[in-house]
C-alpha cells in the first residue's frame, strides 16, 4: 500500500470507526461490540482496494463485525442493570427492556433515538431500507413502553 492509500484509508478509519463501533456495540454489548469493530477495521485494511471501491464500505464491514462477533462468547446481558444506589441518568428498567428487544431492532432505536442519526443513516449502515429501520424503530419504542409502563397520551 502506498502513502496515498494509506491516508486514505486512515481518513475512511476516522469517519467510520465511531458509526461502525455504536453500531455495533448496540448489537452485541460494549465488549464484543469492540471486538468486532477491531476485527471489521483490520480485515478493511487487508481489503482496502476492494472496500474503498464499495458504494456503502461502512455497511459491508457493519455486517462483517457481525461475522466476526459470532466467535465471541454473547453474554447473557448485553445492557447490565444499574447497581442499585448508583446515579443515574436513565430509567433504571431501561437495559432490561434493551435486552428484551431483537438485535435489529435495538440497534435501530438507539442509533436513531439515542445518538441522534437519521433513517438513512441508520439503514445505509445496516444495510436495510430506511422504511425497514422505521418498522425496527416503531416497533421497538412499542415494546420498551410496555416493558416500562410508559403511557404515550396521543
Amino acid at each position: 500500500m502506498n502513502a496515498d492509500q494509506e491516508r486514505a484509508f486512515v481518513r475512511f478509519v476516522k469517519g467510520t470507526e465511531p458509526k461502525l463501533s455504536y453500531a455495533l456495540a448496540a448489537a452485541y454489548g460494549p465488549e464484543i461490540g469492540s471486538e468486532a469493530t477491531s476485527e471489521a477495521l483490520v480485515y478493511a485494511w487487508e481489503h482496502w482496494p476492494k472496500i474503498r471501491a464499495m458504494d456503502n464500505p461502512a455497511g459491508y464491514l457493519y455486517r462483517v463485525g457481525q461475522s466476526k462477533s459470532r466467535r465471541f462468547f454473547r453474554p447473557r446481558v448485553a445492557f447490565p442493570a444499574p447497581v442499585a444506589g448508583d446515579e443515574f441518568g436513565f430509567e433504571p428498567k431501561l437495559p432490561t427492556a434493551l435486552e428484551s428487544l431483537t438485535k435489529n431492532q435495538r440497534v435501530a432505536v438507539v442509533l436513531v433515538h439515542a445518538l441522534g442519526w437519521s433513517e438513512r443513516e441508520a439503514a445505509d449502515l445496516m444495510g436495510v431500507s430506511r422504511a425497514t429501520v422505521r418498522t425496527h424503530v416503531e416497533r421497538a419504542l412499542a415494546r420498551l413502553r410496555a416493558a416500562m409502563e410508559v403511557q404515550v397520551d396521543v
